[in-house]
């Protein structure tokens, strides 16, 4: 049994995935499928950089996809029985690309759409993100409340990323007060984001209904297995289901914490790969899973490496 996760914003870097198109047909292929639906070269943006326009969201976020989907196309067939998958945020659509629901060709289509909407979001209504690190969910979640308390803007926690790990999200002067009382509760470091928004915060609210419609405009079909929402923390399994939670995703919390409790609990005895750039979630399941393992597979080194062992 094998469960699948796929990472999200803030995995690219200049030069991903182009390993993998060097050494795997399958690769190559899913990345110039993805170039054509877009019509226009991610992969030498991917590849060539600059890094602060591969950074821009609604570049990154087709271009994390287009990596992981490039790893599932060379991994297809030789995965043997996939009992669920789970995305971080963005990696959720990626996760129903493994699961047949989504092309990844159309996948990419979408999640630069959904990066178009968040940057617009974020012009309307700018917002900010922080890391908050050594704080346990309940001190940080209190932390934005007394935040919020004056209503001079809003913050939430919005990425709950280990138990020692949050992002808070919103307007940035509340998000400013929410990391000194963070701070102030204990928390050793409070580290301000590089980004276009307040993602996964009431301030993404514009974004959602242009997600929707441009969802259920796509061709989404029903996944193959469960996939793990972020909004829920639970199994997704059907196609409807799928479409309203990724559209309220934009303004939920990530629960990620909790979305590997339910997989672990769902099962016990399943491997763990990290399919795309990077290997954050492998670290991040470490810290929520005392003792479970995860394997990276986002460059051609990993994938040959691991394909000799099977």
């Amino acid at each position: 049994m094998t469960i699948l996760l796929f990472p999200g914003q803030g995995a690219q870097k200049v030069g991903m995935a182009k390993d993998l198109a060097e050494r795997f047909p399958e690769a190559r292929s899913t990345l110039a499928r993805i170039d054509a639906a877009l019509e226009t070269s991610l992969t030498s943006l991917m590849w060539e950089g600059p890094d602060d326009t591969l950074t821009l969201t609604h570049n990154a976020q087709p271009a994390i996809l287009a990596h992981s989907a490039a790893v599932l196309a060379v991994l297809r067939g030789r995965l043997g029985a996939v009992v669920a998958a789970a995305g971080h945020s963005l990696g959720e659509y990626s996760a129903y690309i493994a699961a047949g629901a989504l092309d990844a060709a159309d996948a990419a289509l979408l999640v630069r759409r959904r990066g178009e909407l968040m940057f617009e979001a974020g012009q309307v209504r700018p917002g900010a993100m922080a890391a908050v690190l050594g704080l346990g969910t309940a001190e940080v979640e209190a932390s934005c409340a007394g935040a919020s308390a004056s209503g001079e803007g809003t913050v939430v926690a919005a990425n709950l990323n280990a138990p020692d790990q949050t992002v808070i999200s919103g307007d940035p002067d509340a998000v400013a007060r929410a990391g000194e009382l963070c701070k102030s509760a204990g928390a050793k470091r409070v580290l301000p984001l590089k980004v276009s928004g307040a993602f996964h915060s009431p301030l993404m609210e514009p974004a959602v209904a242009g997600l929707r419609e441009a969802l259920d405009a796509s061709p989404f079909g029903e996944p193959g297995f469960p996939i793990v929402a972020n909004a829920t923390a639970d199994f997704c399994h059907s196609r409807d289901a799928a479409v309203e939670l990724l559209a309220r995703q934009l303004t939920a919390p990530v629960r990620w914490v909790a979305s590997m409790q339910r997989l672990a609990d769902a099962h016990p005895d399943a491997r763990w790969l990290e399919l795309g750039p990077g290997s954050v979630l492998t670290g991040l399941l470490k810290r929520i899973i005392p003792g479970a393992s995860c394997t990276p597979l986002g460059t051609a080194a990993e994938l040959e490496t691991w394909l000799a062992a099977q």
